[in-house]
């Protein structure tokens, strides 16, 4: 099976640097990101990249700490009446939005609204609310079914989609058409003049942000205080460009470095390495399941006996075996759902032989099999080229098609045939925090036409997960993620490829750092 390195020598990625204007002074942070955003909506996609601009554009009624615990962010608080059916949530003073109008309940209703009909953790909170409104301009009512004490945890996930608060004219828009208009309540404005796709985004310091008062910044939650006046996010799909901008001081924050750097990196005087994901992220082999052979879930369980996590964080990560683990299943390692049911798919010794019996026995007529390939983003690049070499081997007619990853986004999201343009494997990951439990994991959602691009359907996985929403203690919780688990070996919905644990590469001058997904706010220079 194919093992991917790409070895890079100092020298030449010195030479491929580009000539930045390296006097952005105190004012302006330069950010490269992993690969260029796809879409400005962050409900109408599940890309990480849109994500990370949504909290910068956006901002939520609750926010995670650190112990991934929500706290009020947009709110002021909130009181439970009703023996837990009735939440009154009160919005916090000086909440304005970019066009200077103030943020109002009604705004809320309509994001709350609009980011419910596209995510996982969203369908559960619409499916026991008989009524969200706006009674006056500073309160929210959810007027439920039944109690639901998890609702602060729903609204203040960081995992795509997250709900986030947008003008109400912009909230009406239907949720599965997208959003152009980036005006938002968050700390930074989007800069629509900066923007030259593929190589540049900028932001600027809203200056009519009030931060929250008190406690302390974690993740998501507390008092979001910027201390830079533009943040310019720069496109460069060559990692030996980048890492030699960032030694050179010319950029100031790569976040993923190519593996193969890294070390380099360590030693380049002025730079900082770290880990700043202490759950990681966690691969995924897709399927579409809409169309053949991928429908069909015995050619889908065929591929098991030879599919190797190893090989995957191999290729995607490197050598060092501190920055990755294999053994990984359908909830984030080391957390409480997660459990060793049915990994004995993965972890028994691989057998390629009985991959392509299982293959020959499974219905495959010879069916095209398409697997997108991002030519830009390096992780998911690697394990695209692991999967076509595997799918080869085991005998699929496979095809490779190589695009950028914006690209493979935008295609991600059509439902059609190959033969139409669409798709049949593509490789993402999500970050441990967002795969906590089954109701988070939008990956594991089996509700067809409604779940996330891939669309499969287990009423079984379905029924579960409503157990798992009405499980009266964690114990409980537990013993249905066990059997959730032993379900999604059984439909395969994605094979997970392991869990990596990415480095971040900065200008050690940097301070202020915000564990979890890139923030913006806090850091400083100096």
């Amino acid at each position: 099976m194919l093992r991917r390195r790409h070895l890079l020598a100092a020298a030449g990625a010195a030479l491929a640097a580009p000539n930045l204007a390296r006097a952005q002074g105190a004012g302006t942070i330069r950010y490269v990101p992993a690969a260029d955003i796809a879409s400005l909506d962050p409900i109408w996609t599940t890309a990480s990249q849109t994500r990370d601009h949504a909290f910068m554009v956006y901002d939520t009624l609750y926010g995670l700490d650190d112990a991934l615990t929500p706290q009020p962010q947009m709110l002021a608080g909130h009181v439970v009446s009703d023996e837990g059916r009735r939440w009154t949530m009160t919005l916090r003073d000086g909440l304005r939005f970019h066009d200077n109008e103030p943020v109002l309940a009604k705004d809320c209703v309509a994001s709350i609204q609009r980011w419910w009909a596209r995510d996982s953790f969203g369908q559960a909170v619409r499916a026991v609310t008989d009524e969200v409104s706006a009674p006056d301009d500073r309160t929210i009512v959810f007027r439920l079914k039944s109690p639901f004490p998890q609702l602060p945890v729903a609204l203040a996930k960081y995992s795509a989609p997250p709900c986030i608060i947008m003008p109400e004219r912009l909230a009406s828009t239907d949720p599965f058409k997208q959003v152009t208009d980036p005006t938002g309540s968050g700390p930074f404005r989007f800069l629509p003049a900066d923007r030259i796709p593929g190589a540049r985004m900028a932001y600027a310091k809203f200056q009519g942000y009030v931060p929250r008062q008190g406690g302390t910044a974690e993740g998501t939650a507390g008092p979001k205080v910027v201390n830079f006046n533009r943040v310019e996010v720069l496109v460069m799909p060559d990692g030996a460009t980048a890492a030699a901008a960032l030694q050179r001081g010319e950029v100031d924050w790569l976040r993923w470095p190519l593996v193969d750097l890294v070390p380099q990196l360590k030693r380049a005087q002025g730079v900082t390495v770290r880990v700043m994901e202490p759950l990681g992220l966690i691969g995924k082999f897709r399927f579409n399941h809409l169309h053949p052979p991928f429908d069909n879930p015995a050619v889908r369980r065929a591929i098991l006996p030879a599919f190797s996590q190893e090989e995957y964080m191999l290729a995607a990560n490197g050598d060092d075996r501190s920055l990755w683990r294999t053994g990984v299943g359908y909830f984030c390692p080391g957390t409480p759902m997660a459990s060793d049911a049915g990994l004995e798919a993965l972890t028994t010794p691989r057998n390629l032989e009985a991959a392509k019996r299982a293959l020959a026995a499974s219905g495959y007529k010879g069916e095209r099999t398409v697997v997108m390939l991002p030519t830009d983003f390096p992780i998911y690049r690697a394990m695209a080229e692991v999967s076509g070499q595997l799918l080869k081997q085991i005998g699929f007619n496979v095809e490779v098609q190589a695009m950028d990853w914006a690209t493979a986004m935008q295609r991600r999201a059509k439902p059609e045939p190959v033969e139409q343009g669409g798709w049949s494997i593509f490789h993402t990951g999500w970050g441990g925090a967002d795969e906590l439990n089954p109701v988070a994991n939008v990956w594991l959602r089996g509700n067809g036409k409604d779940a996330a691009p891939g669309w499969p359907t287990s009423p079984r996985t379905e029924a579960l997960r409503d157990e798992w929403l009405k499980a009266p203690d964690i114990e409980a919780q537990k013993r249905i993620a066990v059997e959730i688990q032993k379900q999604a070996f059984i439909d395969l919905p994605y094979i997970p490829t392991g869990q990596l644990f990415t480095p971040v590469a900065h200008r050690a001058d940097i301070t202020g750092w915000i564990t979890g997904l890139p923030a913006f706010w806090n850091i400083k220079r100096g």
